[in-house]
């Protein structure tokens, strides 16, 4: 059974930074890629980034340059560095496997203040 549990959410100024884990369970996660979604408030879900199993990492164009996706397949975990942020990125956040539309844990919510 897939799990995916996002931490590390919370309310930042513009201009801060923040920091999201993703914990994953179920699968042979150094054998997947994955990916950060995020839906903002009142629209649909938004593709951020994506890692593959050999760390090549794209980005969306609105938060190209800000952040940076990394993997510890170690500890079986995502992350999602954060930087400069802007009230635009304010949302729920939720990580997921490359391909697995449906993947989604519970999210971590983020919000920015200008």
């Amino acid at each position: 059974q897939v799990q995916l549990v996002e931490s590390g959410g919370g309310v930042v100024q513009s201009g801060g930074s923040l920091r999201l884990s993703c914990v994953a369970s179920g699968f042979t996660f150094s054998d997947t890629g994955m990916k950060w979604v995020r839906q903002g408030p009142g629209k649909g879900l938004e593709w951020v980034s994506t890692i593959t199993t050999s760390d090549v990492d794209t980005y969306a164009e609105p938060v190209k340059g800000r952040f940076t996706i990394s993997r510890d397949n170690a500890k079986t975990t995502l992350y999602l560095q954060m930087n400069d942020l802007k009230p635009a990125d304010t949302g729920v956040y939720y990580c997921g496997r490359s391909g697995f539309t449906s993947d989604r844990g519970q999210g971590t919510r983020v919000a920015v203040s200008s």
